[in-house]
Parts: C-alpha cells; structure tokens; sequence
C-alpha cells in the first residue's frame, strides 16, 4: 500500500514550488488512479521482457521475481462452477493467470477460432487429461464439453483483479480543507512505486496546468527509473 495523502501532498508541493497552479482533489483523484493503472499495465509488459533474458539467483534483485512480488497483492482464486463447462467470470477478474481442472490438471488457454480447429480432429481435440479453455463474452469455456453432469469439469481460476479505485478525501474544519482518512483509499500497489506515482500525477498534471516544463521534468525522470529498471 501506498499512501494517498502522502503522495497527494507531495504531489502539490512539487508543483506549486514554482507557483505553477493548484491541483484540486478532483482532478488528482483522476490522475492518481490513470497513474496506478499505468504502472500496474506496464507490469505485465515488463514480465513478458524480462522473462526473454537470463534472471540471477539473487531473488531480491531478480527482475522477475520483484515484479511477481509487486502482482501477489492482485492474485485472487474462484472456484468454476457452471453448467456444459461453461463459467462466468467475476466482476474482479482482469487478467488470467492459470486454470487448473479440480483433478489437478492445468488447463491449456487457446483462442476461440484455434479451439474450433482442434475439435476438428481426433490427433487434436481435447481430452479431460489435456483440457483446453478459452474467454468469450466474460466466460470461459472449457473443452472437452461435457457429456453428462458427472463428465463436467470443474476446477480453480486463478487472475490478477486491478488495483482498487485509489481516492483522497477530505473535509472542511474551520474553513480549511483536512485528509479525511475515513474516507480514503490508499493506493495498493507496493511501497516502493510512491515515488513513480508522485512522478506520473505531476506529469498528467502538467499538461492540465499547461505547464509544458513540469511535464517535461516528470517525463524524464520517469524514463530515468524505466532505464534503471532495465539495466
């Protein structure tokens, strides 16, 4: 988790050092969570790169593994259960992560056109010992279909849900405006991307104020950690 208020405040400091303009809690709420959701995307893109090159035996350092570290917050399991092995999906899920029959088998994922082309042939249709789903208008659906109730298979989705809606709330105290903690959501990405946030907001900000400059120095310092990052 990462604090809300205290990047909302540095947020504000940063960009009224220079009397930029004022940022109000609206418009950072919107910023804040197309900022945690940036970061939270790029995730999965930086996993499909750094899983292309050789990783160390150092688990804290390894690129991989702190990036797994930062998605753990997001894994969630629901158990499938539906009727001719076809299972909606919950309003959380955002990206699958496995499927596994309750047999304990991994489900092979595959496209709705490549599933319709194995079941066209005995070598490649699917079988309850090499099961194949797919995602079609929030279901799955899982092959072979079954026969009878007894033949379905049943099992286990595990996905990634996206970060809750991050918001800074407040009220007012003899005319000034106070954090309302009670009413606030925290961001719930790790620790360690506070300040990737802070730099994210101000650069949305930026463009907002019509201050090419702040958006400029957040943009370089955000490709600055990128490069670091993948080095």
């Amino acid at each position: 988790m990462v604090s809300i208020d205290t990047v909302y405040q540095r947020v504000l400091a940063l960009a009224n050092k220079e009397q930029r303009g004022y940022i109000t809690p609206q418009e950072f709420n919107l910023f804040a969570n197309q900022a945690q959701m940036d970061i939270f995307e790029q995730y999965f893109y930086d996993i499909n790169q750094f899983g292309r090159i050789p990783g160390n035996d150092k688990l804290y350092s390894d690129p991989l593994d702190i990036l797994q570290d930062k998605l753990e917050a997001f894994h969630r399991a629901s158990t499938l259960s539906g009727v001719d092995n076809v299972y909606g999906l919950t309003s959380l899920h955002y990206r699958t992560i496995q499927v596994l029959t309750d047999y304990g088998v991994e489900v092979e994922k595959t496209t709705y056109r490549k599933a319709q082309n194995a079941l066209r042939s005995p070598l490649t249709a699917p079988t309850k010992s090499r099961p194949i789903y797919y995602i079609r208008n929030q279901n799955i659906y899982i092959l072979p279909e079954a026969i009878d109730a007894a033949d379905s298979i049943d099992g286990t989705l595990h996905y990634y849900k996206k970060p809750d809606k991050a918001n800074w709330s407040s009220y007012i105290l003899s005319g000034s405006e106070l954090y309302d903690s009670t009413n606030s959501v925290d961001f719930e990405l790790h620790p360690s991307e506070e300040t990737k946030l802070v730099i994210k907001i101000l650069g949305l900000a930026g463009i907002t104020l019509k201050d090419p400059a702040l958006y400029q120095i957040a943009g370089a310092e955000d490709n600055k950690n990128i490069q670091q990052e993948k080095q």
